[in-house]
């Protein structure tokens, strides 16, 4: 999974911090795998032991590298889930087929096992709940896939750090078992009002399903946005075309282009 943003360098706070972490970002470091979740039937998340991590924001991510006998090695980026508040790392990863480094990780990598990552890397799609110039304006999250990942750590800081700030997340998945998180995030919206998370599954939708039905699209961001007046701000990560489908249909509907802020997939070999 490569990952790439686009626009300018976020928040003056968010500098301040991306510029104290510069000089480790460039460190490779072994990580002990501590804990491994199941997602989905092609996603885990895996809890990793840092020795010498010291923070992040919500949204960046780490690249991860394995090297094989011969000394050939693969690289890959992936998006940190975890907020900043806990002591472990979280990364989460989808396996794709004919990949050289995510099906090493979802079907060989086991508890005790170590990899080696440096990070954490990027400072435009972050969100910083205690950024002095937090005018806690509404979040407005759409993921696709996988994308879901960095857009959970936004999620987890917020609850972890009291901030109320309204935010809706609209999450489109192929079918309901690939829902990424599904338990926790109903759980935590379902004890705070402020968070709404809004569905939509494109391919099969199961019996009495109460989501959308289709892939998103400018008539389903009209009926799930904040409105502009709201002054919000968009994040939205996933698939290029998802990515540049939510930007310009933002934009359509009000959106100052400073105010949304994009992540999206590169085809990489996985």
């Amino acid at each position: 999974m490569a990952i790439t943003t686009t626009g300018t360098l976020g928040r003056s706070s968010d500098t301040l911090v991306i510029k104290r972490m510069a000089t480790r970002q460039l460190k490779w470091q072994l990580a002990k795998v501590v804990e491994i979740r199941k997602e989905t039937p092609t996603v885990k998340s895996f809890i990793l032991d840092v020795p010498d991590w010291t923070t992040h924001l919500a949204g960046q991510h780490v690249d991860v590298r394995l090297m094989a006998a011969d000394g050939y090695q693969a690289q890959r980026s992936y998006s940190i889930a975890s907020p900043p508040e806990v002591t472990h790392l979280m990364l989460t990863v989808e396996r794709i087929e004919d990949g050289e480094v995510s099906p090493y990780l979802t079907d060989e990598l086991r508890v005790g096992d170590r990899i080696e990552l440096r990070g954490p890397i990027g400072g435009y799609f972050v969100w910083n709940a205690f950024d002095e110039k937090n005018d806690d304006s509404p979040l407005f999250l759409v993921a696709g896939g996988s994308g879901v990942v960095p857009l959970m750590a936004m999620i987890r800081h917020r609850a972890a750090s009291g901030k109320k700030v309204p935010t809706r997340l609209l999450y489109s998945s192929a079918y309901q078992e690939e829902i990424i998180y599904r338990q926790e995030l109903d759980h935590i919206s379902a004890n705070d009002s402020s968070l709404r998370v809004i569905y939509t599954l494109t391919k099969r939708q199961p019996l009495n399903w109460q989501g959308y039905g289709r892939r998103i699209d400018r008539p389903m961001l009209a009926d799930t946005i904040w409105q502009p007046a709201e002054k919000p701000r968009a994040f939205t990560c996933g698939p290029t075309i998802l990515v540049e489908t939510v930007a310009n249909c933002l934009q359509e509907l009000g959106y100052k282009p400073e105010s949304i802020k994009t992540e999206r997939f590169g085809p990489t070999g996985g």
